[in-house]
């Protein structure tokens, strides 16, 4: 597992944030286009049937599905840079971490400036804590290798 510095994964989060925000509003577009989909199906069963123009709906099974590949190469540029999505509606993300001996995490959600928060692997986004001089000591000396 690739773990960060605090400096490594503070620099990372324009490319974070970026990668996000597209899943995040291709999720949201696919939804939408889902929503439509799920309207017309329930029309058609209230009126008993009725004429579909075909082309348009598999038009918009395409467009719905080019979103939902759009979130899934997103979260995975993510994962490959080893950082953690925990929960995309919320925007949440976690970056491991070596402090001391042991692997936590550095915890960041869309809209913060920056990362000011950690939480071990165990007690998750609930035991969420602000950062201390442990993670601000061992970026500015370099800390050790990963």
């Amino acid at each position: 597992m690739k773990t960060f510095t605090l400096d490594e994964a503070q620099s990372l989060l324009p490319v974070m944030e970026s990668l996000l925000k597209r899943a995040i509003e291709s999720k949201k577009a696919a939804e939408e286009v889902e929503s439509g989909l799920t309207e017309l199906a329930r029309r058609i069963y209230l009126a008993g049937g009725m004429f579909v123009d075909v082309g348009k709906v598999s038009k918009l099974r395409a467009e719905m599905d080019g979103h939902l590949q759009r979130v899934r190469e997103s979260v995975a540029e993510i994962d490959a840079i080893g950082v953690q999505v925990k929960d995309l509606e919320a925007g949440l993300l976690d970056f491991p971490c070596r402090l001391d001996d042991q692997v936590v995490l550095l915890c960041w959600r869309m809209g913060e400036t920056a990362i000011e928060h950690w939480h071990t692997v165990e007690a998750g986004f609930q035991g969420r804590q602000p950062l201390d001089e442990r993670f601000r000591r061992r970026s500015n000396s370099g800390g050790r290798p990963n």
